[in-house]
């Protein structure tokens, strides 16, 4: 069982490397790829790299109500552990009145032995080249990854508000 040093420390050690340069789109479906890198506690020069997508849909208007009932299809029992911390601490969300359904889907992960600061140099000159705009490379805690997941994920939605909160003023539904 995780105690609550471990859900802080996972928190706490969530570093996004290489930001997407876009937000999540205020009328339509979002789409971002994101690498999520750990070393493995266990061995020496061994790193995990997880490339996937999280799909953030179409923001609604919601209550602070609706909002503590976050869904999350295909997260683990870790990262409904971090919702519910989010739940509780729902007052400090008042602002974000809308609310998003994540997926993370296509999750595929290898083991690289190499440094980490080096697998992060090379997932960095991959993503440039690639030359996708909504790509994130997310430095985490490799047992916890999918609580740093989450963080990356609700950081994302703290940035996008205000240009999303403004959108919908713009169009008369806030």
């Amino acid at each position: 069982m995780w105690s609550e040093d471990d859900f802080q420390y996972a928190i706490a050690n969530t570093e996004v490397i290489l930001a997407p340069q876009g937000k999540i789109a205020t009328f339509g479906h979002t789409s971002f790829r994101f690498y999520l890198i750990s070393e493995l506690m266990d061995r020496v020069n061994e790193v995990r790299v997880r490339d996937g997508r999280i799909h953030a849909e179409r923001p609604q208007i919601l209550t602070a109500e609706h909002y503590s009932r976050l869904l999350l299809e295909g997260f683990g029992e870790k990262a409904e552990r971090y919702v519910e911390q989010l739940r509780e601490q729902a007052q400090k969300f008042a602002v974000l009145r809308y609310g998003f359904q994540f997926r993370k889907t296509d999750v595929m992960e290898k083991t690289v032995r190499d440094s980490l600061a080096s697998v992060i140099e090379q997932t960095k000159a991959q993503v440039e080249r690639s030359e996708e705009p909504l790509s994130a490379i997310i430095q985490g805690v490799d047992d916890a990854w999918e609580v740093c997941l989450l963080k990356f994920t609700i950081d994302l939605i703290e940035k996008s508000a205000g240009g999303n909160v403004g959108d919908l003023r713009r169009r008369g539904l806030m």
